[in-house]
């Protein structure tokens, strides 16, 4: 049994030492970013009503939801994702403001998954929500901090793929495909089969140019004269033609921002987060399985909460993003700058004098009583071990 209780749960680990030290390090690198950009501290609770993601507001599935009860026998949930969280504070307590705002945060969430492959079901995502504000400025803004921050935790070799919910969502209204096709063309598409979705799309009937439209769903790299074509031939289908002119749009202006050559275009991204009304995006680099960022906009989600606003926003998953990092040997450089007093009992009250004095001054000290049982190697091999800046004795 005691050796039981040493081990954590399926789907959770520790975090200690060095990589713990790493990741705040990663951590504190990213909201200095953010902060760069205007975004204000929040911090919202680690559970909530079971509604606040329940499946009206189109979050994480029921089934892998953590799921408990107060004393009053109200449903609760881990959080498995901050953005409704942060809609639902928003909603409360800037209902009357027209103004703009921007949140950031860092914390952990939780999805009860199948944990294949190692996943874990508890993650830190650090975050940006910007509220308030509809414009094609706004979603460049979000997209370039985004490269922003990836460049800035020393990734040199990534990705930012952008698309666009209401492209498929026109393809669909146009084509009238039938319920059950769509879902499997969803399906299909979550799967990356793109010769599925060739296949079906053959046999369909449609007119040549919402052909070549669905042709556009294999295509993960579009160019901007891609995107001018696509516009041509979906003249004729008001959504479709708004969402890629929506991203024409965005890629003059991150061309300003001087980020587009780490942005890619691809009509087939699905989220699996159905709370998305434009423009969706993911980060990608080698050495993570999964994508590193996360990102859309949500211009419905807070009229859930009774706030009518658009908003779009993104979380970066801290534990993709150390993984691709090493994987890539891109070391994240901390610095220990802790000094250790090892004192003899006799010596007890000098090492506290001085050790106040140099915590005044902005210096680390960490107090080490004098074990006769450890030598002065010892002790120099575990401050090694550490990383610990310099070891004094006071004998």
């Amino acid at each position: 049994m005691a050796e039981q209780l040493l081990h954590t749960p399926e789907g959770v680990r520790d975090i200690y030492s060095d990589e713990c030290e790493r990741k705040f390090v990663l951590e504190n690198k990213i909201h200095k970013v953010l902060k760069s950009y205007g975004y204000h501290p929040i911090q919202t609770p680690t559970f909530e009503f079971f509604d606040i993601f329940g499946k009206e507001i189109g979050t994480t599935p029921s089934k892998d939801l953590y799921k408990f009860f107060d004393r009053e026998g109200n449903t609760l949930v881990l959080r498995p994702d901050i953005t409704p969280s942060i809609a639902r504070c928003a909603s409360k307590y800037y209902m009357e403001d027209e103004i703009p705002i921007r949140f950031c945060y860092t914390g952990n969430t939780f999805i009860n998954n199948s944990s294949y492959q190692g996943r874990l079901k508890e993650t830190t995502q650090s975050g940006a929500e910007f509220i308030g504000d509809g414009s094609v400025e706004a979603d460049a803004e979000m997209v370039a901090l985004t490269v922003q921050l990836l460049l800035s935790a020393g990734l040199k070799e990534f990705q930012v793929s952008v698309g666009h919910v209401d492209f498929l969502k026109g393809l669909f209204e146009a084509s009238n495909l039938g319920e059950e096709t769509e879902d499997m063309i969803r399906e299909l598409l979550l799967n990356r089969n793109f010769y599925g979705v060739e296949d079906i799309i053959s046999h369909a009937g449609l007119n040549e140019n919402l052909t070549w439209l669905f042709g556009l769903l294999k295509d993960v790299m579009l160019t901007k004269v891609k995107l001018q074509e696509a516009k041509e031939k979906a003249r004729d289908y008001p959504k479709i033609y708004g969402a890629l002119d929506r991203l024409e749009q965005l890629e003059d202006l991150l061309r300003i921002y001087k980020v587009e050559q780490y942005v890619f275009y691809e009509m087939a991204m699905v989220s699996g987060l159905h709370y998305y009304t434009g423009i969706i995006f993911s980060g990608y680099t080698f050495g993570s399985g999964e994508a590193i960022v996360k990102g859309g906009r949500y211009d419905n989600l807070l009229k859930s909460f009774g706030k009518s606003a658009p908003a779009i926003g993104f979380a970066v998953v801290i534990e993709q993003l150390m993984s691709a990092l090493r994987r890539q040997k891109i070391r994240i450089p901390f610095e220990n700058r802790t000094k250790w007093f090892v004192y003899a009992e006799n010596r007890h009250t000098d090492a506290i004098r001085d050790a106040m004095v140099l915590r005044r001054q902005g210096e680390n000290i960490e107090m080490m009583p004098l074990n006769g049982d450890n030598t002065e190697e010892s002790y120099q091999k575990y401050a090694e071990k550490f990383h610990v800046q310099d070891v004094i004795y006071y004998r």
